[in-house]
């Protein structure tokens, strides 16, 4: 059970929420952020701002009511420290990933317990990622790892902030 102190005395545990860090990032990399180089707005596309609204919603159900998403498709929260003279940390980022591929479709893949195997994309079976083209794989040992599927990029160019 895990416990955090937003704002004292306001404990939220999330023991009641119906969801684990994978399923919400599996959501956000399902949606299509992909960047338009071509055009004039700020974010630039539309659809970067819906998953910018998304988490701004979900940050604040869980306690942190200074979130909120700019006029630029930057999303913006504070969390106050829980004792004395801890510094506030501030969450800042944008939703935009490449326009090299498309951002439609993705499907992220998620490798259970990996332990050095080849990791072959399922969309794409050509696509392989290896441990000895790849060697911070080796620093994954044991851990669970989500690629996409082989068609698309997984959407880590700044909606992994």
């Amino acid at each position: 059970m895990m416990y955090f102190d937003f704002n004292p005395p306001h404990m939220i545990s999330f023991d009641d929420y119906d969801f684990t860090v994978v399923d919400r990032f599996l959501r956000y990399a399902r949606m299509d952020t992909q960047s338009d180089p071509g055009s004039v707005t700020i974010p630039s596309t539309m659809k970067q701002k819906e998953l910018g609204a998304l988490i701004t919603d979900e940050l604040q159900q869980l306690g942190l009511q200074d979130a909120h998403l700019d006029a630029y498709g930057y999303v913006y929260a504070t969390l106050e420290g829980n004792i004395s003279g801890a510094p506030v940390i501030c969450f800042c980022a944008h939703m935009d990933t490449s326009p090299d591929c498309s951002g439609a479709g993705v499907n992220p893949v998620l490798h259970h317990n990996y332990q050095g195997e080849d990791l072959i994309l399922p969309d794409n079976p050509a696509e392989i990622l290896r441990l000895t083209d790849q060697p911070g794989l080796r620093l994954q040992m044991g851990n669970d790892i989500i690629t996409a599927g082989g068609n698309t990029l997984l959407g880590a160019d700044n909606k992994a902030g």
